[in-house]
């Protein structure tokens, strides 16, 4: 009994010696990268280094270290004041021009029944195509956590920045025809359901998370018409918008919306070819990228690299929601 007890206390002990370093270590990361946010000047290089070997939770450190390597925020702290007022009112106007008041000028000729290229008309049953699966997928973000249902404590202040209704106007009402069995021909009213008989709806004047996610999605898609909205994209403007949105600063956490979008457009930037199907073939597509990892399979795991073509995994299983996604799945 004795030796056990004694074995027990000694494992004990040693549990709480590395604790203890644990800890200590972890402080001592924590300090060192408060520190590093109060310079004055940034170095890119050493703000990518000190990301890569990971980033401390709480307070803003991951939301200003994503918004520095995003191209978001200058390297000069003295320069953010004036970027983060010109581009918060910058997204204000998107939000004015794109969802508040989309048609500024009006054809008299145009008509929803119009096969004019540059109906108006057209075009806004296009972007309803766009945005019901922009909905459809927003719906169901993060499904996890429950954040992205609960509202947002910073709802756009200006009247008519909710797409709920234009979504809601979108599910369409179809006659059908049924006959019973004297040959009596009915007409029955069918109402296709819609994305709010399924969720759970907040009250007028409030915004889920996931409908200010919806908007920033939405916007962009009618900025990049090349590009549009694709499906992943939601999963990852997710993190950004979480991480933004639970920053500890309210000063912060009441932009999360129009900072979002800029990291977002930057990011995207860098790997939208992605989501271009036309390019899927190229160098810079998706299958162009595949390669390229797989190169650097055969030549840092030679045997891994073997072992997958043996096995005939090929990248497409494993590999193509990865890079697309940036393994936010």
């Amino acid at each position: 009994v004795a030796t056990i007890c004694t074995g027990s206390c000694t494992e004990d002990l040693e549990l709480s010696g590395n604790y203890s370093e644990d800890m200590a270590s972890y402080r001592a990361r924590v300090l060192e990268c408060d520190e590093f946010l109060l310079q004055e000047q940034f170095s890119m290089k050493e703000a990518r280094r000190f990301a890569f070997e990971g980033i401390p939770d709480g307070g803003s450190r991951r939301s200003l270290f994503w918004k520095l390597l995003l191209f978001y925020l200058p390297l000069k702290r003295s320069e953010w004041d004036e970027t983060l007022r010109k581009q918060r009112s910058l997204y204000r106007q998107f939000i004015r021009e794109i969802i508040i008041n989309p048609q500024a000028e009006e054809n008299v000729d145009d008509h929803p029944l119009s096969l004019a290229p540059d109906s108006r008309w057209g075009k806004y049953f296009e972007d309803n195509d766009v945005l019901l699966q922009i909905d459809k997928d927003c719906r169901r973000l993060l499904p996890d956590i429950s954040f992205m249902q609960q509202a947002t404590r910073y709802p756009v202040k200006m009247a008519g920045t909710s797409l709920r209704t234009r979504v809601e106007k979108s599910v369409l009402e179809a006659k059908h025809v049924a006959t019973n069995r004297s040959g009596t021909k009915n007409i029955a009213l069918v109402q296709r359901s819609s994305s709010s008989d399924e969720y759970h709806v907040l009250p007028e004047g409030e915004e889920a998370h996931w409908e200010v996610v919806q908007r920033i999605l939405f916007i962009y898609a009618k900025l990049n018409p090349g590009v549009s909205y694709v499906q992943g994209m939601n999963e990852i403007v997710g993190p950004l918008y979480y991480v933004f949105a639970s920053d500890s600063d309210p000063a912060w956490q009441e932009h999360a919306e129009a900072d979002t979008f800029f990291c977002f457009t930057n990011l995207m930037s860098e790997i939208r070819d992605n989501f271009i199907k036309t390019l899927d073939n190229s160098a810079c597509g998706i299958d162009g990228m595949m390669k390229s990892l797989m190169t650097c399979v055969e030549k840092a795991e030679p045997s891994l690299a073997r072992d997958l073509v043996q096995k005939e995994l090929k990248p497409q299983f494993f590999s193509f929601r990865w890079l697309t996604l940036l393994l936010s799945q």
